[in-house]
């Protein structure tokens, strides 16, 4: 026999709060004692309680759109994305920022418990279990734009074949006649710089060459993190003919210690970076580079957190879109690397 629904009174009983109290908390009130808070949290978890989405609702149309750090190009593509689905469907977008760590502050959780938007959209961040639960009992969908941690079926994800990504771009610089080909990739921890890690592993291992852990290196995605790892590649005995930088701002810091060092783009040392930002055609040389489909991946999110705010079961909740190689000026055959003399006896 089929158990009845558990109900905010039930939850306010076995609590000994009253309804409105169960209510507050519900709503994201802050005038609920601690205790008391995480009591009911902990019963609204313990039963699986979930709002009912009302329908024909009068109230304005809203999506948060929370990332780890809100600042550079990368994140306005994002954004570009976004507004693109937000402005067809009439929606309000409310932006945060997660500050220190990939994980939201409760103080935001609070915030979008009482905002109850129509759904949630995080980039490069994650929520803890307990973060994720009390969004799944006020029945408010939440989707991840590359997701820091290794993707599952329970939390809805887009993302791009970082793998593929990661593969494209050694293969280039193989195919060029490049071996000695070093990586400067994001966090170590974070999902999709393994991915990308591990397509230029592959690539080197499936042309038969062993892959040298000195010239595999980790930053942040940043400019600053590109300069510091590509001066210290730049400066081995012997050093990379060709690095493959996991995101465009970290080319770009590339670009500058190889300026420092009086090493020349292409001729001496070929770059590819990842993303295909607009700075990539603003630099000199352009740079060739990994095309993640920003804004195909922020609208495809959009998308999907409203197809699961309206109650739709949607195919499937993991997608991953296509890379694709872009070729510019920044990378050139091994030929040009060699000293004058050596390619005219070659």
């Amino acid at each position: 026999m089929k158990s009845a629904p558990m109900t905010i009174s039930k939850i306010a009983q076995a609590a000994g709060v009253s309804v409105p109290t169960v209510s507050k908390v519900l709503n994201g009130r802050a005038d609920v004692a601690p205790a008391t808070r995480a009591k009911i949290e902990a019963l609204i978890d313990k039963h699986q309680y979930r709002r009912r989405r009302t329908s024909g609702s009068t109230g304005a149309k809203m999506i948060d759109l929370v990332f780890h750090e809100l600042e550079g190009p990368w994140a306005v593509e994002i954004i570009r994305g976004v507004e693109r689905v937000a402005r067809q469907e009439h929606l309000t977008v409310v932006l945060s920022e997660c500050g220190a760590g990939h994980a939201p502050r409760q103080e935001w959780l609070e915030g979008v418990l009482s905002r109850k938007p129509d759904g949630v959209i995080l980039v490069f961040s994650d929520l803890d279990p307990s973060q994720r639960r009390q969004l799944e009992a006020r029945n408010i969908p939440c989707v991840v734009i590359d997701a820091t941690g290794e993707p599952t079926s329970e939390l809805p994800a887009i993302g791009s074949a970082n793998w593929s990504g990661g593969l494209a771009a050694t293969r280039h610089l193989l195919e060029l006649g490049h071996r000695r080909i070093a990586v400067i990739g994001g966090p170590a921890r974070v999902w999709c710089s393994r991915a990308r890690v591990d397509g230029y592993r592959a690539a080197l291992e499936n042309a038969g060459i062993e892959v040298d852990p000195d010239l595999i290196r980790h930053g942040d995605f940043h400019v600053d993190s590109g300069y510091e790892q590509g001066l210290e590649l730049l400066q081995l005995q012997n050093r990379p003919t060709a690095i493959f930088a996991g995101s465009d701002l970290q080319a770009l810091g590339l670009y500058r210690a190889a300026r420092e060092l009086g090493l020349r783009i292409p001729d001496d040392l070929s770059v590819v970076g990842y993303d295909d930002l607009p700075v990539a055609r603003w630099i000199g040389p352009e740079l060739t580079t990994i095309r993640q489909p920003l804004i195909d991946m922020a609208d495809q999110a959009t998308r999907l957190v409203l197809s699961l705010a309206r109650g739709e079961r949607p195919p499937s909740t993991r997608i991953d879109l296509a890379t694709s190689l872009v070729l510019r000026q920044s990378t050139a055959r091994i030929e040009a690397h060699l000293p004058r003399e050596l390619t005219r006896q070659g």
